[in-house]
């Protein structure tokens, strides 16, 4: 079983960087990241239940239905069009591969996903919840007052956000909703304080159907039918819960807003934003007040990091038997033991789990794998008949029901400064590469250096300073050297060392190497007719700029090599795993 405050990231962080670029990009790979990691942890793990813990959207409280005004006039355009969209979105990321297994047969029976419980992003806090946004938010995920037996132990989904209002200042009466009771706001936490009345008699009857559904019996009570008369008194008898059935199955609270806690109470060393500022003792223990790593007990617009002492005390008093509770809203990991509620293990272990996504404030997000095992039908254990009723072992000992373990995703923030930092020295390195093969005369098209033909004529290290020589019928005698004969006493053909007079500077300019787009003026055929000219001259400037101008094309052509095999292979592992 699984725990997750996805908070999904949507434009309402992303509006004030008015850059449509980076919010598709931001979007977008959220959405990506989380919906891999969903599914190979679906693949993985398999877990039988899934349960998020709120905040589902970003905005969700923003994207008003029709006829509701809102306060804060940025998001007047947003409506229930927008909040039907990131449903989809929703839907997408967590809900497709869980159809499509469900589709292929691999889901057994009693699994569950279960994401009702609201958070203050999808509904707002206490007096600024909107009825009509919490309506909307019910009809498409459920109740957020609800229980469910997993695992035979009773999981109870409380919103909180909606019952933080009964302790809220009202300022259209100028009195607290716990104290003045029928104040404006009552409507808010009204639902969620008629069910935490009725919170132990819904458990024992969820507790009994489930019991009866193991045992291959029905659903519900069977009901007798027959005649009474009114003034019966069995007519006004309430059904009586079977209490007994509550002490063998543990009850966990899910609540998106944290319980109360002392002041810079340490949530231990598993917290990333702020590690413990001491090393534990002999005995392992961290020191239970330490405010860096703590949870700071403070309200503001929309927000709350923790619950009233009133309404935490509230809260358990009126659910039970309560030993765990899974919290969110915080985004990082916080545990902590409440050892002022009675509970058999001398506190109840509370753990607010980490976000799910990588944009929410942590490098690591993750979520929290829960192993539950508390067996009833053993001859150790306390047995239950098929009619429901409980026959207790006195011999019974209380055991530990509950493993969790969190769970990290990967860094994505390291992942994407790694990319940056290897894309950096591979475009340098292909820089380097550029510059090296264009002062050397040396380019990857093979007939710029063979002159259109397969293999090259003729190749030179070094070249001439002064015009390439050319033919003439008088030469002089050089001292120890032979005399020249005479052009009318040759019977073969010109040397192919000089060339005829006629000759153009393309066909020079191709003997020595040079490419016929080059300049003259390369310092591969050297000064040439120019070289009595001025450096200033502005042949010179556009020689220097078209060797400039190579480097930028060997460059480009070097990004185009390297950068599609490597972006198509990217791109297919992106997409398989």
């Amino acid at each position: 079983m699984h725990h997750y405050p996805p908070d999904m990231t949507s434009k309402i962080h992303l509006a004030f960087y008015g850059d449509y670029l980076a919010e598709y990009t931001s979007l977008h790979h959220t959405d990506y990241y989380m919906r891999k990691s969903f599914t190979l942890l679906q693949n993985s793990l398999d877990p039988r239940t899934v349960l998020f813990l709120g905040d589902l959207f970003d905005g969700g409280r923003e994207w008003l239905p029709p006829g509701v005004s809102g306060s804060d006039p940025r998001w007047r355009s947003y409506g229930e069009d927008y909040w039907i969209k990131e449903y989809g979105r929703f839907g997408n990321v967590f809900l497709t591969e869980w159809l499509r297994r469900a589709r292929s047969g691999q889901h057994i029976n009693h699994r569950k996903i279960l994401a009702g419980l609201p958070g203050n992003h999808d509904l707002g806090l206490g007096s600024g919840i909107k009825v009509p946004v919490r309506k909307r938010f019910n009809a498409f995920f459920g109740d957020g007052n609800r229980v469910d037996v997993i695992g035979n132990h009773t999981f109870v989904s409380l919103d909180t956000v909606s019952l933080s209002a009964k302790g809220q200042f009202d300022p259209a009466t100028g009195r607290q909703g716990a104290i003045g009771g029928e104040g404006s706001d009552r409507e808010i936490w009204g639902p969620a304080e008629e069910f935490l009345e009725g919170a132990k008699a819904e458990k024992s009857r969820v507790i009994g159907r489930a019991i009866r559904m193991q045992n291959d019996g029905l659903e519900n009570d069977l009901l007798f039918h027959h005649v009474l008369d009114i003034r019966d008194p069995e007519v006004r008898q309430p059904v009586q819960p079977a209490a007994s059935l509550d002490g063998h199955i543990p009850s966990v609270l899910l609540t998106h807003v944290p319980l109360y806690r002392v002041r810079d109470t340490a949530c231990g060393p598993l917290r990333e934003r702020s590690p413990p500022s001491t090393k534990p003792n002999q005995e392992g223990e961290y020191l239970e007040q330490d405010p860096p790593n703590a949870i700071r007990v403070e309200f503001g617009f929309q927000y709350q990091n923790v619950l009233t002492p009133e309404i935490s005390k509230e809260i358990i008093d009126k659910i039970g038997d309560v030993e765990f509770a899974f919290s969110g809203d915080d985004h990082d990991y916080c545990e902590v033991i409440h050892r002022g509620y009675e509970s058999r293990w001398g506190g109840i272990r509370e753990i607010t789990v980490k976000a799910f996504s990588w944009a929410m404030g942590v490098r690591r997000p993750g979520f929290l794998l829960l192993s539950l095992w508390n067996p009833l039908n053993e001859a150790d254990q306390t047995t239950f008949p098929k009619n429901g009723h409980t026959k207790s072992n006195p011999t019974k000992q209380h055991h530990q029901t509950i493993q969790s373990n969190l769970c990290l995703l990967p860094n994505q923030l390291s992942i994407f400064i790694r990319y940056v930092t290897f894309l950096a020295i591979t475009l340098f390195a292909l820089l380097i590469r550029a510059v090296r093969i264009t002062r050397k005369g040396v380019t990857l098209n093979a007939g710029t250096y063979t002159n259109g033909h397969i293999l090259p004529l003729a190749t030179k290290s070094t070249f001439d300073t002064s015009p390439p020589p050319h033919v003439s019928t008088q030469h002089q005698a050089q001292p120890h050297s032979l005399a020249v004969r005479s052009a009318a006493g040759r019977t073969r053909a010109a040397s192919p060392y000089s060339f005829p007079s006629t000759t153009t500077d393309d066909t020079k300019r191709r003997y020595y190497g040079i490419s016929l787009h080059d300049d003259p003026l390369d310092e591969r055929w050297g000064r040439g007719r120019w070289s009595e000219e001025d450096d200033d001259h502005p042949k010179r400037k556009r020689a220097v700029e078209s060797r400039l101008g190579r480097v930028g094309r060997e460059f480009r052509k070097s990004i185009l090599l390297v950068g599609v095999p490597v972006g198509a292979w990217w791109i297919y592992l992106a997409g398989r795993f």
